[in-house]
């Protein structure tokens, strides 16, 4: 049963925006549930050398500056290990995802923390999670040849454990806004919201 979602909005506009209007929708279904709301329209920081060399050096043996480049990518960690629910709006630019959510996956795909490789490969540590996208595009149709956004985040969150993903799609709005909406609203109510 999903109690505590963590909602993802990475749509760069914060009026009349599709991919919010679904998250809305979505979350909606859910009103028992705690909201931590993360927006990232105002961007993240790209990683960065500096980063990098703090990620991989352990824990024990980390500076200050080191635990503070850290800082920001250890918070939504633990928004993310906080949440059995991941609500994500998917917004399509240019054929993939939003920057700002490239960026939130760099600071939460880290070694040793939410996946680890072993003698089998990679090993994600954040299982028993579910996810539920909202992918909100004007031309793109969902799972095209030209949708280079959902394969890529299905992978990237079954990388770090998360294999329960679900897609609501208001895609190729350009084309047909009304049918889309439809079609999305329909999978909306179509979500499981008990266990």
């Amino acid at each position: 049963m999903t109690k505590h979602i963590l909602r993802l909005d990475a749509s760069v506009r914060r009026s009349n925006s599709v991919s919010r209007d679904l998250t809305d929708q979505i979350v909606g279904r859910f009103p028992d549930a705690e909201i931590t709301v993360r927006d990232l329209a105002g961007g993240l920081p790209l990683i960065d050398e500096a980063w990098v060399g703090a990620n991989f050096t352990a824990p024990d043996e980390r500076s200050d500056a080191q635990k503070e480049a850290l800082s920001l990518s250890d918070e939504l960690i633990a928004e993310l290990k906080a949440a059995d629910t991941l609500v994500i709006g998917l917004p399509i630019y240019n054929f993939g995802v939003p920057a700002n959510l490239k960026a939130w996956i760099d600071l939460v795909a880290r070694a040793g923390v939410t996946f680890r490789y072993t003698e089998n490969g990679p090993e994600g540590l954040l299982s028993g999670k579910r996810a539920i996208i909202a992918f909100a595009s004007g031309g793109t149709e969902t799972g095209s040849s030209i949708d280079f956004a959902s394969g890529y985040l299905r992978h990237i969150l079954s990388f770090i454990g998360i294999t329960d993903v679900e897609f609501v799609s208001a895609d190729r709005m350009a084309v047909d806004a009304e049918t889309a909406m439809k079609k999305a609203k329909e999978q909306i109510a179509a979500l499981q919201v008990a266990a």
